[in-house]
């Protein structure tokens, strides 16, 4: 006893070990938590300052489909008028010269049997 302590005890030693193991572990457990409640606020911020860009996104990707449903049915009735336009047409000639129609399509006629027969001609024959 130099200095005017107490020799420390193996015990003594072991007790004062494990109350600083204590304090070593509530100081972590308690940086751990702030961490964690840091997290968890960075978290909710960052889901409220993303709510309103994807509600944008969304309302613009709707609009995006909206305007291209809206383009492909004005396309489609488009064609659809022209479809009608195209076979009144067709009537019309057929009452007005029944005679040409009929040499017309059958002149058609003849030109596609041509055609496949060049093709099966030509096309290579499994065996």
């Amino acid at each position: 006893m130099i200095d005017g302590k107490a020799p420390l005890s193996p015990s003594n030693l072991v007790d004062r070990s494990l109350v600083a193991a204590d304090q070593a572990i509530r100081s972590t457990q308690r940086i751990a938590n702030e961490a964690l409640d840091d997290i968890a606020g960075t978290a909710h911020d960052l889901r409220e300052r993303a709510a309103p860009v994807v509600e944008r996104a969304a309302g613009c990707a709707s609009a995006v489909v909206h305007d291209g449903m809206d383009a492909v049915r004005e396309r489609s009735s488009q064609l659809s008028d022209a479809a009608h336009r195209v076979a009144d047409g067709t009537r019309s000639r057929v009452r007005e010269e029944p005679v040409r129609s009929l040499l017309i399509a059958a002149a058609a006629g003849a030109v596609v049997m041509a055609l496949l027969a060049s093709m099966a001609r030509t096309s290579p024959r499994k065996q």
